[in-house]
């Protein structure tokens, strides 16, 4: 099966590079060359791409306006940034808007073969020189809500929540316009759900998975 690609960079040798790059690989398939967001934009919408390589300075709609839009319009394609530099506040602002993969351009271009398709199996790639430690712990806490969204009851996160931050019952069950009773049930379930058996325990589980 083809990996599905539109690549958007505002550079023209940029992107008859790439698509050398990935006319050498039999399962790549290149859909769209655009030079703008605006051209991004509406390849993806026509062409519903697997993996969109994204330039994020660009004319007529920056990277982040096109990942702002596609986060609007809940779009499925996965995003991997190819960018010649990147400040952290930037790399912090892609990954919440859904980025799942950051190279530099001046790395191999093999990381970049590499990176694509560990992102289209539905992995992270962020390149160690474009990383920071809070854009690691970022992409940890987003990972550990993954697996906590697969565990507990959107409820049930709630009160996660709530009671990691010092919360106690009664004002839980105030803010969440539902009997102390009621928390008593669910902080039971959480307990068991994650084989834990104190509120210390809970907090402790919620700060590590980005909860608190």
């Amino acid at each position: 099966m083809s990996i599905r690609l539109v690549l958007a960079d505002d550079h023209p040798l940029i992107l008859n590079a790439l698509e050398q790059l990935f006319a050498l690989e039999p399962d790549f398939q290149v859909l769209a060359r655009c030079q703008d967001g605006e051209e991004a934009l509406k390849a993806i919408d026509f062409y519903q791409p697997d993996v969109l390589i994204l330039d994020l300075r660009m004319p007529r709609k920056d990277g982040r306006a096109v990942l702002r839009e596609m986060q609007q319009a809940q779009c499925p394609t996965r995003v991997i940034l190819l960018t010649a530099a990147i400040e952290e506040s930037e790399a912090l602002e892609a990954i919440r808007l859904g980025v799942h993969g950051v190279v530099l351009k001046e790395m191999a271009p093999r990381l970049l073969v590499e990176c694509i398709r560990k992102v289209h199996a539905g992995g992270q790639w962020v390149e160690r020189r474009s990383a920071s430690q809070a854009l690691n712990t970022l992409l940890r806490h987003r990972d550990g809500q993954r697996d906590v969204a697969s565990i507990l009851t959107r409820r049930e996160q709630e009160i996660m929540r709530l009671v990691a931050q010092g919360i106690r019952n009664q004002s839980v069950a105030e803010a969440l316009c539902i009997s102390e009773g009621t928390v008593k049930i669910h902080l039971y379930n959480i307990y068991k759900k994650l084989h834990i058996d104190s509120r210390m325990a809970l907090s402790l589980y919620a700060r590590d998975k980005g909860f608190s």
